[in-house]
Formats: structure tokens, C-alpha cells, sequence
């Protein structure tokens, strides 16, 4: 038999998980000039993408661009993808193992880590996960219900996605028709009454994780406006050192 990579014995890959880390790794084995791969990629869902399509915000049409990457892939006669295949479910470890060379598992995080503090399984106490996939149109998530007739909403954390949870919900009608929102997520959000959304941080403004751009959205909205309290952007001592210490790295 000839050696495994070559034209006549292509090196069989089954790739588990249709997110971006799996197609990264399709592309890359697809365009090494050192070895002829066959790449068979499975998915729980009947789509692929993952994150990218469920995860990016929908009115971040840029970062989703990324599919057009992927999409480049999937086109390539050596690649398949078969959707709708659960690992466990309908085939086996075994039976991967049975029929490719290499298996590479990129199926990521499937849930979130749970705070175990008093109050989180209180009504209206929602991960932010459960929200993103329910507006981005996840199919396990579609008959989700949230309580959008309540004036006020807390999102906890000062990350991206907690940017985005707190941008959604303030986007006019218009503008989210503009993006690719789930359809009942955007009926559900025609009808809110949230007034007031605010985003509370454990620590302070040095501390925050999310990306200028995204704190930057937050001003361009059209019927929003962005309110901080001046104390609430002092800085303490430990983040003015920490800030201090930062600088001089750079400086050096």
C-alpha cells in the first residue's frame, strides 16, 4: 500500500465540530503541499460555522465575514460536511476510528460555567449564552422565552458579550432589521418595554474586558444614550498602579 498522504492514499481526516477552529484546521491541512488529506467534518446542528453563527452578534455583518474563509474550504472536492451527525448519538468514536486515519475534535465549549452564588436560578436570571444563541437563531434555543416587559435590565460582566447583550437589547426596530437577528427574536424585541439597561462590572474601568470598538457602538445608536457615573470611572490605587506598571513596560 502507498504511503498515507499521497494521491493514491489520501490521509483520511474526520473533523468534529463545523465551528471556526475546525475549518482553520480543514484549510490548513487542505493547502499543505507536503500531504493529500480528505476531510469529512460532522456536526451536531444541520449548519455550520458555529460561533460564528451563533455566537457574533448579528449586527456584526464584518467579524461574520469570515464564512466567506470557510466557505473557500467547503468547496474543495476533498472536503464533505455532513450536518444533522451526532457524535455519540449516531456514530461512535469507534466507528471514526474504523474509517479515518486522524480524528481532530473541535467542537469547543458546549455550555456555560454556572456562578454558583445565591439568587442565579431566580426567574429572569438568564447566562448570557442562553440569550445570544435564542437572538442568533440556534435551534436549541429558538422556543426560549425571556421577560422583555420589565423596564430594567442588570447584564453582569464588562466583556464583549456583555456589550453586545446590552446593545441588542437597546438597538431600535429598525436597526436590527437591518441585521440577520432571528426573525421571532426580532418580533419578541419589537414589542420590549426595556428602558434602561445596566452593565455592572465586578472590578473597575482598567479591568474591562472588552474592545474599544465595542464600547464604541455603544454611542452610535440611534435612540440610546451611554451614561457612567463619574465615580464609577475613578480609578483605584491598584489600578492606577497596575496602569503605571503597564506603561513603563511599553516604555521600555
Amino acid at each position: 500500500m502507498s504511503q498515507v498522504g499521497s494521491e493514491t492514499n489520501p490521509l483520511r481526516v474526520a473533523i468534529v465540530g463545523a465551528g471556526p477552529a475546525g475549518f482553520y484546521a480543514a484549510e490548513r491541512l487542505l493547502k499543505d503541499k507536503n500531504i493529500v488529506a480528505k476531510i469529512d467534518m460532522y456536526d451536531r446542528l444541520p449548519t455550520p460555522f458555529g460561533l460564528v453563527r451563533a455566537g457574533v452578534a448579528p449586527d456584526h455583518q464584518k467579524i461574520k465575514s469570515v464564512t466567506k474563509i470557510f466557505d473557500k474550504s467547503a468547496k474543495n472536492p476533498r472536503f464533505r460536511f455532513f450536518g444533522n451527525v451526532e457524535l455519540g448519538k449516531h456514530v461512535s468514536v469507534a466507528d471514526l476510528s474504523n474509517h479515518y486515519h486522524q480524528i481532530l475534535y473541535s467542537t469547543g465549549a458546549q455550555t456555560d460555567r454556572p456562578l454558583n452564588i445565591p439568587g442565579i436560578d431566580l426567574a429572569n436570571s438568564h447566562p448570557a449564552t442562553d440569550f445570544v444563541a435564542w437572538y442568533n437563531g440556534h435551534p436549541d434555543f429558538r422556543d426560549y422565552e425571556f421577560d422583555l416587559t420589565q423596564e430594567r435590565v442588570a447584564v453582569i460582566g464588562i466583556g464583549n458579550v456583555a456589550l453586545d447583550v446590552a446593545r441588542i437589547l437597546c438597538r431600535t426596530y429598525d436597526e436590527l432589521m437591518q441585521t440577520d437577528i432571528a426573525d421571532y427574536a426580532l418580533e419578541a424585541l419589537s414589542k420590549s418595554r426595556v428602558k434602561e439597561v445596566v452593565v455592572l462590572g465586578r472590578r473597575g474601568p482598567a479591568q474591562a474586558a472588552f474592545t474599544t470598538p465595542e464600547i464604541k457602538e455603544l454611542g452610535e445608536m440611534a435612540d440610546a444614550d451611554v451614561y457612567v457615573p463619574p465615580e464609577e470611572a475613578e480609578l483605584d490605587d491598584l489600578s492606577q498602579a497596575s496602569l503605571a506598571d503597564a506603561d513603563r513596560a511599553s516604555v521600555r
